[in-house]
């Protein structure tokens, strides 16, 4: 199938951000007197929005404006945490840059808020933004359920079948299939193993390693 368009998740994808989350779910439970199995946590919750988050987190339904000021609440925890050492995953921009040069369209599709989405890209500083970005705020059911994901492609007008999605977490992974889109597994903090499925393309620890597979010469034709 003809390649138009690459998707990436933003946490653990483009950017090294997962160690802060976790630290500032950490911070944010002791905060509020939570004790919380954070690996079990983190397990069931990465790719879902704040307020799915929340809900697990605080183990019932709490009311949306309740939710949303503790994801704000833990979300400036992450940003103070994580900014003193941003960072990319390694050979994201260079690998992003590849693919618009090649004329591929950009997309990110995110649980994250838009402040979240802001911040990174404020320190990504990437040459040319992404066409489309759709976040955890704007009303859609997180991840493993493939809206986010299609919204993106709806956004870039490119169909679900011509997109490959990159991702860091089987939620992540599992949304894109349900999405009817191909894969790639950045083991970024999970096995390949646990990034698998039928659609998943190859597995990559990072982005210096899938230009040095020549990832995009293999799946795309370049055309004048």
């Amino acid at each position: 199938m003809t390649l138009q368009a690459l998707i990436f998740d933003m946490d653990g994808t483009m950017i090294d951000s997962m160690p802060s989350h976790t630290q500032s779910w950490e911070a944010f439970a002791r905060r509020h007197g939570l004790n919380v199995d954070m690996l079990d946590l983190m397990r069931r919750t990465t790719g879902r929005t704040g307020v799915e988050c929340m809900c697990e987190l605080f183990q019932q339904d709490l009311p949306t404006d309740t939710a949303v000021a503790f994801v704000r609440e833990k979300e400036a925890l992450y940003r103070e945490l994580f900014a003193p050492h941003f960072s990319e995953v390694a050979g994201f921009k260079s690998f992003a840059s590849q693919a618009q040069s090649r004329g591929l369209k950009i997309g990110v599709g995110t649980a994250g808020d838009q402040h979240n989405i802001a911040f990174a890209y404020a320190n990504l500083r990437m040459a040319q933004t992404p066409l489309a970005t759709v976040g955890g705020d704007e009303g859609l059911p997180g991840k493993p359920a493939p809206a986010i994901f299609l919204e993106v492609a709806r956004r870039l007008g490119v169909p679900p079948e011509h997109c490959i999605v990159f991702e860091d977490a089987p939620l992540g992974i599992e949304a894109a299939r349900r999405a009817g889109m191909r894969a790639v597994g950045i083991c970024s903090g999970h096995s390949a193993a646990e990034l698998s499925g039928p659609h998943v393309l190859a597995h990559a620890p990072d982005y210096h390693a899938l230009i040095a597979s020549q990832f995009l010469e293999t799946h795309h034709v370049a055309t004048s």
